[in-house]
């Protein structure tokens, strides 16, 4: 894989990411995946189509906040996602802090438990919200 650091957001980049989202709210919405199996199905199917849906299960513990309340599902599904398509220990941890920070900047917290008490009704959005971003992130390193 070849990675383009300068590379410029295209209107299909664009286009790609917004579907992502609608996706990954379709697929939360029908009740058949959590937030991280969304979040992951859609990357993988736009990024990494060569990856069975099997590995989808990998991330079924992690919804809900991995069944405690702690680290949202949907980053948690965005970061394996990350892994999963770059292939590159360095350029995906450096990503997984963006998502953090960019996460955090918009809903406050990573804490899945203080989310849903406080923006009750949320998981659908932000399952799509990270899905863009994350389809984001993935265009404008892949060439």
């Amino acid at each position: 894989m070849f990675w383009n650091k300068k590379k410029k957001v295209s209107l299909e980049d664009m286009e790609l990411s917004k579907q992502c989202q609608e996706e990954a709210e379709l697929l939360f919405s029908s009740g058949k995946y959590h937030c991280a199996e969304a979040v992951l199905e859609v990357s993988r199917k736009h990024f990494a189509p060569h990856l069975p849906e099997a590995i989808i299960g990998g991330v079924s513990g992690f919804g809900g906040g991995s069944g405690t309340g702690c680290i949202c599902g949907a980053v948690s599904g965005g970061t394996v996602a990350l892994g999963l398509v770059l292939a590159d220990r360095k350029v995906s941890t450096r990503l997984t802090k963006d998502l953090h920070v960019w996460f955090k900047g918009k809903y406050g917290v990573t804490c899945c438990k203080t989310i849903r008490k406080t923006n009750k009704g949320t998981c659908k959005t932000l399952t799509g919200d990270v899905a863009c971003k994350i389809a984001e992130m993935l265009g404008e390193r892949l060439i």
